[in-house]
C-alpha cells in the first residue's frame, strides 16, 4: 500500500485501505463523478470506435471507478488514466491521480517518470485532436494553433496537480517531522523530570541521613552521660550530699547543651525563604537542584559544630562520669586550623567512641590520641578490657546500632579512612583518619 502521508500515522478506523470514513466518503464521491464523467465520455467514444453505446458506457464507468483505489494503489490510477486518453476521457481521473501520486512517498524517479508519461500522452492526443480539426476547417487558425494548444493544454493537466501534490506531500512530511521531534523532546522532557525526581528523592534521603546522623550525635553522648551522672546521684545521694549537688548540676549542665544544640539545629530546619510552593509552582526539573541546595544550605547553615578545642571538655565530661580517660596530641594543628565539618567530624568520632565505651565497657580505661599531620589528622580511641569482661553499663543504656556506621558515613564523606573492631587485649579500638582539607 501507498500513502499520500496524510494520515498514515493515525490510528485506523476506517474500512479497507482508508485510515478514516471519511476519507472513504471522500474517494467514493470523486470515483462517483469520475465514473459519471467517464460514461458520459464512453458515449462519443463508443460513436468513434464502431461500438455499441451500452459498452462505451460500461467501459467508461469501469475506467472512472478505478479512481477509487487512489490511496492504495496511485500509479495504478495514473496509468489507466494515461491509457484511457486517447479516448478522451478520465481527464478528473488524470487530476486526482497525478495529485495523489505526487502527494504520496514514493520515489521522485517513479513520480517523474509517470507525470512525464501522461504529459506526453496529453500532448500527442491533443495534437493529433487539433490537427484534425484544423485541417477539417472546425477550427479556423492558422499552423502555429496546433502546437501552442497541444503544450498549453498537456502543461494545464499535468503541471498544476503535480505540483500542488509536492507541495503538499512536503508539507505533511515537514509536519510528520516535527510531530516527531515534539514527541522526543517530550519523552526526553519526561526522562529527564523522572531523574529528576529520583536525584531530589537521593537528596532528600541523604539529608534525612545526615540529620538523622547529627540527632544522634548530639543527643546519644549527652543523654548517656545524663544517665550515668543520674545512677551515681541516686547512689550517693544520701551518702555524700556535695557529690550529689555536684552530679545534679552537671546533669543539668548536659541536659541544657543538649537541648540548646537541638533547638539550633531544628532552627536551621524551619529555616527557609518563606515563599509559597503551593502559590508559586515550579517545573520537575528544578526539584534535585532546589532539594541539593537545601541540603547544601543545612549543612552549611547548621550550628557552628563542635571543634577540636573542645575535646579537653569533652574528655573532662567522661571523666566526671567516672571513666579513667586518656589523651595524648602529636604534632601541632596548621595555623589556619582546619576546616570546619573536619574537625566537626573528628570531634564526633571521639564523642561516639566514649559514648560507647559507656555503654558497653563501663568502668574500663580509655586512650585517645590524636595526631596532627602534614595533610591529614588522624585520631584512635581504644578501650581497654573492662573490670569484667562483657559487662555493659549498669544502668543498662539502650543502643541504637547505628553509632559505628553513623561515623564511618561520616569520615568517607570527607574521603577518609575509618576502621573499628576489639582488640587482642579484649577492648575495642576505633580509628579514622581524614583529609585536612576534607576531600575537597
Amino acid at each position: 500500500m501507498t500513502t499520500t502521508g496524510e494520515e498514515h500515522t493515525a490510528a485506523g478506523t476506517g474500512p479497507w485501505w482508508w485510515v478514516r470514513w471519511r476519507s472513504a466518503v471522500l474517494d467514493a464521491g470523486l470515483a462517483g463523478v469520475s465514473a459519471a464523467e467517464c460514461g458520459m465520455e464512453g458515449i462519443a467514444f463508443a460513436h468513434d470506435a464502431g461500438l455499441p453505446v451500452p459498452v462505451g458506457v460500461g467501459f467508461g464507468l469501469l475506467a472512472g471507478l478505478t479512481l477509487l483505489l487512489r490511496r492504495k494503489w496511485p500509479i495504478a490510477v495514473v496509468l489507466v488514466s494515461i491509457a484511457i486518453t486517447p479516448a478522451q476521457m478520465g481527464f478528473l481521473m488524470g487530476l486526482v491521480g497525478l495529485y495523489t501520486l505526487a502527494a504520496s512517498e514514493l520515489p521522485r524517479r517513479i513520480i517523474g517518470s509517470l507525470a512525464l508519461m501522461s504529459f506526453a500522452g496529453m500532448l500527442i492526443v491533443t495534437y493529433v485532436r487539433a490537427h484534425q480539426a484544423v485541417v477539417s476547417g472546425d477550427v479556423p487558425m492558422g499552423s502555429w494553433f496546433v502546437p501552442f494548444i497541444s503544450i498549453a493544454t498537456a502543461l494545464g493537466m499535468n503541471a498544476p496537480p503535480v505540483l500542488l501534490g509536492l507541495y503538499v506531500g512536503a508539507r505533511r512530511r515537514l509536519m510528520e517531522s516535527l510531530r516527531e521531534r515534539a514527541d522526543s523532546l517530550e519523552r526526553e522532557l519526561q526522562l529527564l523530570a523522572e531523574r529528576a525526581e529520583e536525584r531530589a528523592q537521593w537528596a532528600r534521603n541523604e539529608e534525612r541521613t545526615r540529620i538523622a546522623r547529627e540527632m544522634h550525635d548530639v543527643v546519644a553522648h549527652r543523654v548517656s552521660l545524663m544517665v550515668v551522672h543520674a545512677a551515681a546521684l541516686q547512689a550517693v545521694a544520701r551518702k555524700d550530699p556535695e557529690k550529689a549537688v555536684r552530679n545534679a548540676a552537671l546533669v543539668g549542665d548536659m541536659g541544657r547543651q543538649a537541648l540548646t544544640e537541638l533547638r539550633e539545629m531544628l532552627g536551621v530546619l524551619r529555616t527557609g525563604d518563606g515563599s509559597d510552593s503551593r502559590a508559586h509552582p515550579v517545573p520537575l526539573a528544578a526539584v534535585a537542584a532546589a532539594a541539593a541546595a537545601a541540603a547544601s544550605r543545612v549543612v552549611e547553615e547548621a550550628v557552628d559544630g563542635p571543634s577540636l578545642a573542645e575535646l579537653d571538655e569533652l574528655i573532662g565530661q567522661s571523666a566526671a562520669a567516672g571513666m579513667v580517660v586518656d589523651l595524648s596530641v602529636e604534632g601541632d594543628s596548621p595555623g589556619s586550623g582546619y576546616a570546619g565539618e573536619v574537625e566537626q567530624t573528628a570531634y564526633r568520632v571521639v564523642q561516639e567512641a566514649l559514648t560507647n565505651v559507656h555503654k558497653h565497657a563501663a568502668g574500663a580505661k580509655t586512650h585517645v590520641r590524636l595526631a596532627h599531620r602534614v595533610s591529614e589528622i588522624a585520631m584512635q580511641v581504644e578501650n581497654e578490657c573492662p573490670p569484667e569482661p562483657g559487662a555493659a553499663s549498669s544502668v543498662h543504656l539502650p543502643s541504637g546500632g547505628n553509632g559505628l556506621l553513623g561515623m564511618k558515613e561520616r569520615v568517607s564523606a570527607l574521603g577518609g579512612v575509618f576502621v573499628s573492631g576489639p582488640t587482642d587485649a579484649g577492648g575495642f579500638r576505633v580509628s579514622a583518619v581524614i583529609p585536612a582539607g576534607g576531600g575537597g
